[in-house]
């Protein structure tokens, strides 16, 4: 009896916490985005006013466009720790990784902090987004620098290790890539490291709290678990277990880097096809400046029917990937059916459930995250077409 009633307070005391995490994120989102909504909303009334003036309202507008990407920067900070990003997966060696991150790792820790890089003797291959891989370092990195106000000794340590379930981590048992980064900073109590991975908790007097909650989502979505021990006055040190690659996929075999993209148009015609009028007004703008003819449909019965009505070649499908009734997916399928040659770019704030189910897309699948600038989608689209030339002229 007294066991049941410790395992139901034990509950109560998780649930308990869960919805004290919950509140801090509905406020903490709360509270930014509100402030992020006033600097959009109050520089586009100061923009009209100048221009019904007849005043240069360029000031006004880069700091609408400055807050549009600080807006980007929070969803993207929420998809990591719901583990609802796109995670474009390549093969990569984690002892690289570390290598190339030397000197930016350098200058943000500063002259105070000592960085020690160790690396495995051997290649430590890993399957993982890259930019995501970076973002964990780096997050961890001036977490670390800011525990070290007096400097101290950075550690970052790759190497792989055996799991099994004497260890506790929450993995199947087998081999592991292990990434160990430790400091001699201030260290934490109990308590505040058992907090640490929640959404906007912070010891700092600056910053939002959503670094280590952003490095625990990118983590579990890529496969792996995050590990910390902490001790008042001597330091702390996090430990990140991730998955080794399959060796069948070789670093070798990587294709070599393309030279750089362009963003211009050679005439193609592209079919948007999305259903909120106000994306689509936008995104048709931008690709009409960009030099392409826009055949611009609101869901799959128009651009479907935009398919079979046009007599000219449609060289990319721009679709959004969720849509009421038909998904862009659907809509490429049937759309492919009539046109096989044609090229494939999805877009969406969110996923497609494969997206949601796996954390990665599929392999020939081609995506750009929203919201993106005029600049990002022109060149993605160059790539995407372009690569299709290039396969067109291999066969």
């Amino acid at each position: 009896m007294a066991e049941q009633h410790h395992a139901k307070l034990e509950q109560q005391l998780r649930q308990a916490h869960k919805l004290e995490a919950v509140g801090r994120l509905a406020g903490g989102v709360a509270h930014d985005f509100n402030n992020i909504l006033l600097a959009i909303r109050g520089n586009g009334e100061l923009a009209l006013d100048a221009l019904k003036q007849g005043e240069n309202a360029t000031e006004e507008v880069e700091e609408m466009v400055a807050a549009a990407d600080r807006a980007a920067a929070l969803t993207s900070q929420l998809l990591a720790y719901s583990r609802r990003q796109v995670l474009q997966a390549e093969v990569l060696d984690l002892n690289e990784v570390v290598r190339d991150m030397d000197k930016l790792l350098r200058r943000m820790i500063g002259e105070d902090v000592e960085l020690h890089a160790i690396v495995a003797d051997d290649p430590v291959q890993i399957s993982a987004d890259r930019s995501q891989i970076e973002q964990v370092i780096a997050n961890l990195a001036v977490n670390a620098r800011d525990a070290m106000p007096a400097g101290g000794v950075l550690t970052v340590e790759v190497a792989t290790t055996t799991i099994d379930a004497e260890h506790g981590i929450d993995l199947p048992s087998g081999r592991y890539a292990k990434l160990t980064v430790n400091d001699t900073g201030d260290g934490m109590d109990p308590e505040t490291a058992a907090k640490v991975f929640e959404p906007f908790f912070t010891t700092k007097t600056e910053g939002t709290g959503f670094g280590l909650s952003t490095v625990h989502g990118i983590v579990v979505q890529t496969g792996g678990s995050i590990w910390v021990y902490s001790e008042v006055g001597h330091g702390t040190t996090f430990k990140i277990f991730l998955p080794l690659a399959e060796q069948t996929k070789s670093l070798e075999s990587r294709v070599p880097d393309r030279p750089p993209v362009g963003t211009g148009s050679a005439g193609e015609t592209i079919l948007l096809v999305e259903d909120d009028p106000h994306v689509q007004r936008i995104v048709r703008n931008i690709l009409s400046r960009s030099g392409y003819v826009v055949l611009a449909a609101g869901g799959a019965e128009e651009a479907l029917g935009l398919a079979e009505e046009e007599s000219h070649k449609i060289d990319l499908l721009l679709s959004d990937l969720v849509m009421p009734g038909t998904s862009g997916r659907e809509v490429a399928e049937q759309i492919r059916a009539l046109r096989p040659d044609i090229s494939i770019l999805y877009m969406s704030g969110y996923t497609d459930d494969a997206v949601i189910r796996r954390g990665v897309l599929e392999a020939g699948m081609a995506f750009i995250q929203k919201p993106f600038g005029a600049e990002d989608l022109a060149r993605r689209i160059r790539e995407v077409l372009d690569y299709q030339d290039d396969r067109t002229e291999a066969a």
